[in-house]
């Protein structure tokens, strides 16, 4: 614990948000961010789309314009903030600014809001979206596997981050249509088991847009044994 501390004054965390330094203790949540800017990120509050978790912004939709027009491998999937302003700028540099601390507050707010849908769908383990190895060697890290472990941890679940294993370097998904997203991630996943020996698995990531990696990743989940696979996203785009 002594060792935490000096680490934490040595090199003091950022807040997620502003990403200016913070000098509090960091063992509460709520001292995870500033103050000033606790109210920044926009939670994703109901009505949601059944399938995917996506707010909408017509509350007699029962799903969103992607999920009503095709059909997911994934159970059920929620997410916690709107991907936009404060969000969209956090989320950017912690992957790319290597703002790695921001995944404690992530993970926290996580479980906070959906701790209790976790322990409800009887999840076994957590299994985050896997990088390509060109990717993994550009970045140095994976984010959705930080804030996995950090989920994890806090839920006493396993996680497994080589359960999953992109078989090839994929495009961003936000540069393609909605045909070539598809087939952009076609056999882009296989398991690291011929047989996955777990009934109900929580896939995590950072963003969700339309659902094709997810859909994916849990297609070869199901493929190998899986019988339910739930999605949990840092933060999602707003359904129609």
């Amino acid at each position: 614990m002594k060792k935490e501390k000096f680490l934490h004054l040595l090199f003091p965390p950022r807040c997620p948000v502003c990403d200016e330094i913070l000098f509090s203790s960091f063992a509460a949540p709520e001292e995870l961010i500033c103050k000033s800017c606790r109210n920044l990120p926009e939670y994703v509050k109901e009505p949601v789309c059944f399938q995917c978790g996506k707010p909408l912004e017509d509350e007699r939709k029962e799903y969103c314009y992607d999920c009503s027009r095709k059909e997911f491998a994934f159970d059920q999937g929620k997410a916690l903030w709107i991907y936009r302003g404060a969000v969209r700028e956090s989320l950017y540099r912690f992957k790319y600014r290597n703002r790695r601390e921001y995944a404690e507050y992530y993970s926290s707010e996580l479980v906070r809001v959906y701790g209790g849908w976790i322990k409800e769908m009887g999840i076994q383990a957590v299994v985050p979206i896997p990088l390509s190895r060109k990717r993994m060697r550009q970045r140095g890290f994976n984010q959705a596997e930080l804030v996995a472990g950090k989920v994890g941890r806090k839920m006493n679940l396993p996680v497994y981050g080589r359960l999953l294993v992109r078989t090839r370097d994929t495009k961003a998904q936000k540069e393609l249509n909605d045909e070539e997203r598809k087939n952009n991630l076609k056999r882009a996943f296989k398991t690291g088991k011929n047989k996955v020996q777990l009934s109900h698995i929580l896939l995590l990531d950072d963003i969700y847009t339309t659902g094709s990696t997810m859909n994916e990743a849990a297609k070869e989940l199901k493929r190998a044994g899986a019988e339910r696979v739930y999605c949990l996203s840092v933060s999602i785009g707003r359904g129609y």
